[in-house]
Formats: C-alpha cells, structure tokens, sequence
C-alpha cells in the first residue's frame, strides 16, 4: 500500500516539477517580451511613462474573465500583478510615495498594486506624499481617499484641490485588523496600541475581549506594533503588513467590528490612464450659493446618461461657508457620454477641475 502511494506521489511531483521548469521559461519570455517593448518605444521617442495603468487593468480584466480555476480570480491576479512588477522592474523599478512608516495599511495598498518590485517610499505625511511626486522624487503616490466606516480622508480632498498631479489609479483594501503581541493569551494583555481610528474600528471586540486593557492611541500602527513588540504585556492593533515586518504573532485576528471595512487609495502621477474599458473619472466642481445650483450642475450627467458613484461636499480653503464637490463618475473622460456632460458642466460651474481618468480598481 506504501509503495502504491509513493509511485503515484512520484509521478504527480514530476509533472509538477516539469511544469515548474515551463513556467520559468514563459516568464522569463515575458520579461524579454516587456524589454522590448521598452526598447520599440526609446527608438521611436516615446519612452516616457512606462507605466500604462490602462494596458496593465486590461491584462488583468482579462486573465480575470479567462480564468477557469480552481485558483480564484483574487490569486490569479495577485500572480499576474507580481509578474507584471517584475517584468517593469527591469526597465526602472517604480519609486512609490506613501504614508508611512512601513508596516502600515498604505504600504498594503502599494504592494498590492505595483507588486513587490516597487521602491518602497515611506512619508512623514500625506502633504510629503503629494511634494514628493510633484518634485519628481518619486514616480507615484498612493493616499487614502476615503473609508467605508470613517469616511472621506480630509487632507487628501485639500491637497487635490491644489495639486497639478492626475489620479490614474485606484486601489480598494479590505482592512482587516489583528491583535498582534509576543503574549500567547489575552489574560497576559495589559495595553493595547493602535492608531485612534484602529482603536474606534475595534472598540466594540475590546470591550468585549480586553475590557481592562489600557487602549494607547499612537501615530500609526506601524509604530504601535514597533512598541509591542518591545514591551511585556503589550499589543498592537494593526495589519498583517506590521505583523509581518516586526515579526509579532496574531493573538487574535479579524477583531474590526465592521466586518466590511474597506478602504480607497487613488494613485496618483504626472499624468492619468488612457481608456482601459472599465474606467473612473474624479474632478471637483463648485456651484453659486444660490437656490437650485447643485442641481443644475448635477443635470448634465443625468442628461447624458453618465452614472455618478460619489458625490462629497467639502468646505473652500478660500471662502467661509462655501464648498466644493468631489464627483466620481462612470466612464472615462473620452468616452461620448462623459466628454458631452463635461462640456456643458464646463459651462455651468463656476470653478471645475478635472482630477483624472483612471481603471476601476482590481479587486
């Protein structure tokens, strides 16, 4: 019976092994495959961004709808993402700015969007985020725009108001927060560090689970797991980022008390995304401080058939007891309907800024 089972685990692990020596070889196919296409561009003076966020949503959107399993179409995209980081490594491997320090929920977002091949660029804050790119330091940035619990992140909102930096990306984190701790039972828990808004998003499971715990708010929940890390009696609430970068075990994981916790992150560079098929337009408008405004500018979409997935309010920097409105609409700004409402809202509003173009996220 032993050797019956032996025979046959043989001859599966040698298939796998001889299709592990195939993949190798059509990945690093690939890779040629992208060095030429860099190549093809620099001949013909068109080198310049070599990350196209439409051509890469396509890849996946198709890899996506072609994918017949068992892999789920969540793991085949993370391999394909992987692959595709690798392959634009080899022509310049991406300087990506994001709220730091490492180990948070903003680093989740960049790797899981431009792989693990991107330079890891970690800010103070998320104007450092923005100077970063707009000096041309760094190649893109990643920043939170708004939460599914907390709602919108407001110095993000500020800083595209002035910035010259297009939107041509977006990515969506499921946030999932863990009791992390070298303690190996709740009862050994004294204190609890955690960002304010990780705490607020658990408070419910503390009360439940730690309910003599001290709660300690800190900058990030990087730094809280850093300090776990280093003290008896201690956790950290944080992602697996942290739990990974400063090897502290789960003690409890999943502990958010809003199971759908999700966060928005745009991408943002020097340009936006051409059309990709499945596509986001942002801008920013403002209307006269008169009855019936809002709606006016409003009608335009309606009128074109445009469908509007966000509409938030936001107070000017520059006038008391005035706002601006941030609109994300269906469709690309090239697309037939998206082009005529714009038009007629350039027409009607008294301040428009369109913030950019850009791929439905990948989930």
């Amino acid at each position: 019976m032993g050797d019956n089972l032996q025979d046959e685990l043989t001859v599966v692990r040698q298939q796998i092994d001889q299709l592990d020596g195939q993949l190798l070889e059509l990945l690093n196919q690939r890779a040629r495959y992208a060095q030429q296409v860099g190549e093809i561009k620099a001949r013909h003076g068109e080198a310049g961004f070599i990350y196209r966020p439409e051509r890469e949503a396509q890849v996946l959107q198709r890899i996506q709808e072609s994918n017949p399993g068992p892999l789920s179409s969540e793991s085949v995209t993370w391999f394909f993402r992987e692959v595709m980081s690798a392959c634009l490594s080899l022509e310049q491997p991406l300087g990506i700015a994001f709220l730091g320090p490492l180990g948070t929920f903003s680093e989740s977002a960049v790797t899981k969007h431009f792989g693990h091949a991107a330079r890891l660029m970690p800010q103070i804050s998320i104007d450092d985020v923005f100077r970063e790119v707009e000096a041309c330091h760094a190649d893109y940035a990643v920043v939170p725009i708004e939460n599914s619990t907390e709602g919108a992140i407001g110095r993000t909102l500020d800083l595209l108001l002035t910035t010259p930096l297009k939107i041509c990306g977006e990515v969506v984190l499921r946030i999932h927060q863990h009791l992390l701790s070298n303690e190996t039972v709740l009862g050994r828990v004294s204190k609890v560090y955690s960002h304010a808004q990780s705490l607020a998003q658990c408070h419910e499971w503390l009360n439940r689970s730690l309910p003599l715990a001290q709660r300690v708010p800190v900058a990030s929940n990087a730094q809280a797991a850093q300090l776990a890390a280093a003290e008896a009696g201690a956790a950290a609430i944080a992602g697996q980022a942290a739990a990974e970068r400063y090897h502290l075990p789960e003690l409890a994981s999943n502990i958010e008390d809003e199971p759908n916790n999700t966060t928005r992150f745009v991408v943002l560079g020097r340009h936006d995304a051409g059309p990709s098929g499945r596509d986001k337009t942002s801008l920013i408008m403002s209307a006269h401080n008169q009855t019936g405004a809002l709606s006016q500018l409003l009608a335009p979409f309606s009128d074109a058939g445009v469908s509007m997935t966000r509409l938030e309010s936001r107070p000017a920097r520059h006038t008391l007891w005035e706002y601006v409105f941030f609109v994300d609409l269906d469709g690309h700004r090239n697309d037939v309907p998206v082009r005529t409402a714009l038009t007629e809202l350039a027409r009607r509003a008294p301040y428009l800024k369109l913030l950019g173009s850009y791929p439905v996220a990948a989930y």
